[in-house]
Formats: structure tokens, sequence, C-alpha cells
């Protein structure tokens, strides 16, 4: 990883709110001119402090009303039961996350639906023919209080 100093770190917190800020803007905002800047992202790109770049789209405006943090126990945890588990997952485009966790539950699993019909549906078609799975708790949101994929990155920097 490459040594993130406090310019690398305004030109990650300012794309992080726009990241269709262009370059000559970038610059100007972190005090350089546009050539240093524009070889610090393409370092901070190449050594995959940024991984790519994407709109955040609000989920209700498409009809995706149902948020669900689902636990599953798995049975199995040998290679193959844990590739094809995982397989399944990535290949849902309901599920925006799943993360292998500690406690009681294996897996947990951010998963979004238009309705609890569809939840249902999802459940009972995805979930449950998931490899290895034996317990499946599910909690729905009723109300976000806070979304974001915003890193804290001056409190990250601050230790180094």
């Amino acid at each position: 990883m490459p040594k993130i100093d406090r310019i690398d770190a305004e030109i990650l917190i300012r794309l992080q709110s726009d990241g269709r800020l262009s370059n000559a803007k970038l610059a100007e905002q972190v005090s350089l001119s546009e050539t240093p800047c524009w070889r610090r992202l393409k370092r901070l790109e190449e050594a995959g402090v940024i991984e790519g770049y994407q709109a955040v789209v609000n989920r209700r405006a498409l009809g995706l009303g149902v948020m669900a943090f689902v636990q599953l126990t798995c049975s199995e945890h040998d290679e193959a039961s844990t590739a094809a588990f995982q397989k399944a997952v990535e290949a849902s485009p309901q599920v925006l996350s799943c993360h292998n966790t500690t406690g009681d539950a294996d897996f947990l699993l951010q998963v979004v639906a238009q309705d609890l019909d569809d939840y249902s549906r999802f459940v009972e078609k995805v979930i449950r023919k998931l490899p290895g799975v034996t317990s499946i708790k599910s909690n729905l949101s009723l109300r976000e209080l806070k979304s974001s994929n915003r890193l804290p990155i001056r409190e990250a920097i601050s230790h180094l």
C-alpha cells in the first residue's frame, strides 16, 4: 500500500463526495496543478486504494422498499461448500453485501427486495437453496437512519 499523505487524503475525501470531479477541479480544490494531481490519482487507482467509481442510486426510487439483514448459519465449512456458497451469493443481485462473521451466525447478508412478497420469494428461491444453510434469521429495516459508503479518511490516516 502506498503511503497516504495529507494531499492524497484530500483527494480521496473530495472524490468520495463527488466522484465526477474533473481533474482540473480536483487539482484546484487540493491546491495542486493538474499534472501532479493526475499522477497522484493514477497512483491511488493503480495501488487499489481507489477501486472504482459509481453513482449512488436511491433504492426506493427503483421500488426496492425492503431492506433485510439476514443471518445465516451453515453446517458445511469445507472448501467446496464455501466456494459454492460464495458463487451463489455473488450471482444474486439482491444481495448487496455478504460478510463471514463471528458470533452465532456464520454469514450476515444485506438484501433488498421490492416488498415483503418479493423478499419471501427471494428467501424461498435463493437463500433456502444456498449450500449448507441450516438456519436463517431475518431482521427487516423499519427505518434507515444512516447509510453511507464513505470512509473516515482523516481519522484513518491520523495514526499513520
